[in-house]
């Protein structure tokens, strides 16, 4: 081992937050205004159906979330694809460069 570096702050939670959010806002756009923060168990299932899309995700181009009675009583059903999903999470993507651009540097290593 010649160096190690890394961001502890970053994980595969933030691209779920990310997801929460993107559905939260969809499932609000869809349904008149309906704001399903308030419900801890809406999003606690939300949060699971995201993660499943984004373990989707790294091997499909798409990935489809459905909940029955998510919130109110309402399903919901949306999609997402992996070029929206990686927009989304561009600047989490690029974060993690920064630890292994100074790990090469730590160990006098290049790129090639």
């Amino acid at each position: 081992v010649k160096a190690t570096n890394g961001d502890t702050h970053l994980g595969g939670e933030d691209f779920d937050n990310r997801l929460v959010t993107f559905f939260s806002e969809e499932f609000k756009r869809k349904n008149k205004g309906k704001d399903l923060s308030s419900s801890h168990r809406a999003l606690r299932r939300l949060r699971t159906a995201c993660e499943r899309a984004k373990r989707t995700l790294s091997s499909a181009t798409q990935a489809t979330i459905e909940i029955d009675a998510l919130f109110d009583n309402v399903d919901f059903q949306a999609n997402i694809t992996r070029a929206r999903f990686e927009e989304l999470c561009g600047d989490l993507f690029r974060s993690t460069m920064q630890p292994v651009e100074r790990v090469l540097q730590d160990a006098k290593m290049d790129k090639r």
